[in-house]
């Protein structure tokens, strides 16, 4: 996938299909769940995921089958780690970030608080091993 990857609201529903479907599919099996799409919309859709590497696509008899190359916690975890890379090459001052980024957990979850330490803990014992 690419360094940056931007998925419009229809591409992000189309992956949802996939992942619920849990196997290959065809466009014609994707159309179900978009009786107001053309085929031909569906089609293009599937084929700009392809093209941005976030689906697999393969012969599948005289069409074409595509399946997710991973899976919606993975994706979506390299999504946002791209956007925090880029927000903390361009921040001034990476605190006024991290301590938004705290806060924000905090305010959804304060058990999350706690595995966010966890987390840095375990990334600072990673770099420590990688160093030696």
């Amino acid at each position: 996938m690419g360094e940056r990857l931007e998925l419009g609201p229809l591409e992000l529903k189309v992956l949802e299909v996939l992942w619920q479907r849990n196997r290959a599919a065809t466009v014609r099996n994707v159309q179900p769940s978009f009786p107001r799409l053309a085929y031909t919309t569906l089609m293009t859709t599937l084929d700009r995921l392809y093209r941005k590497g976030v689906l697999r696509r393969f012969r599948l008899g005289r069409a074409f089958g595509y399946e997710p190359r991973c899976s919606r916690d993975e994706l979506f975890g390299q999504m946002v780690s791209g956007r925090v890379a880029e927000l903390l090459a361009a921040c001034g001052d990476s605190t006024v970030l991290l301590s938004t980024l705290v806060e924000a957990v905090g305010h959804a979850d304060a058990e999350l608080l706690d595995e966010l330490e966890a987390l840095v803990r375990a990334e600072r014992a990673r770099l420590k091993w990688e160093e030696k």
